[in-house]
């Protein structure tokens, strides 16, 4: 077997395929890196095939927003809270903490103000209903989990496809934003616990796909098969084995080496 081979997936359009006799994938991708910068990747140490699960981040990847930093604006105080997400999708704050942070300072807005924001400010990512359709498609049990809120999420799960929904509530009294949440929170362990709960309903020889863009997807991404950092903060992107920095979020289709003759279209 050659140390190493390179082939053109010529059914994908655009996709290289590496094969190496032995390397470690962190090199790999350390080499992509140097080479290749920006680019579309996944490394896997076995053949790669289409997977039974798919659990993904919401925010900043299967839509191209931060609700609780939209919401804000709303509040009058967007860039105070955008401030937070940002160190604590960074990992540089507890994510419990800055999350209940940023609700609280929400409190007295009103309620019809979600409804608002997700008609005017929140939108799909490009490629995330043709994502989430063709692995739905093929078989495989999506679910949406996040750190963010039923409030969006349910809605935006729906329109995506999405079999299952995880997150937050908002607490609400008397039509306004009390401040506070309702119920435990979503955060990093429920990702990761999400995805292998939904693993073991699959069985063992299930194959599985995460993807997220903040230092809370890491756990998720680690756990997975193959977990993709999407335009994603450094600390995540070092913890992947896939990363998307160029194209589409149906760039994963591609590196999954399916067809597009195959793939199903918004």
């Amino acid at each position: 077997m050659p140390l190493a081979s390179a082939v053109m997936l010529d059914f994908c359009g655009d996709v290289l395929q590496l094969s190496f006799a032995d390397g470690d994938p962190a090199k790999v991708l350390a080499g992509i890196d140097r080479f290749f910068a920006p680019s579309d990747a996944l490394v896997s140490a076995s053949e790669i095939q289409v997977p039974h699960l798919f659990v993904s981040d919401m925010d900043s990847t299967m839509i191209g927003q931060e609700c609780i930093d939209e919401l804000a604006d709303y509040a009058g105080i967007k860039d105070q809270i955008a401030a937070i997400t940002e160190r604590a999708m960074q990992g540089e704050l507890d994510f419990e903490s800055a999350l209940r942070e940023r609700v609280g300072l929400l409190a007295g807005l009103d309620e019809g103000a979600i409804a608002q924001c997700l008609e005017e400010r929140i939108s799909a990512t490009p490629g995330a209903r043709t994502l989430v359709g063709t692995l739905a498609a093929k078989g495989a049990r999506c679910v949406l989990v996040t750190g963010g809120f039923h409030h969006f999420a349910d809605r935006i799960g729906e329109e995506l496809g999405f079999h299952r929904v995880v997150g937050n509530r908002l607490e609400v009294s008397g039509g306004k934003l009390t401040g506070g949440l309702a119920g435990p929170i979503s955060d990093a362990s429920t990702k990761k616990a999400t995805l292998l709960e939904e693993l073991e309903q699959l069985g063992p020889e299930a194959h599985s796909l995460a993807a997220g863009d903040g230092a809370n997807d890491i756990p998720m991404i680690e756990a997975s098969t193959y977990g993709f950092a999407y335009r994603a903060k450094p600390k995540a992107r070092e913890a992947a084995s896939g990363r998307i920095d160029r194209g589409d979020l149906t760039s994963v289709l591609s590196l999954l080496g399916i067809p597009k003759s195959e793939w199903t279209l918004d």
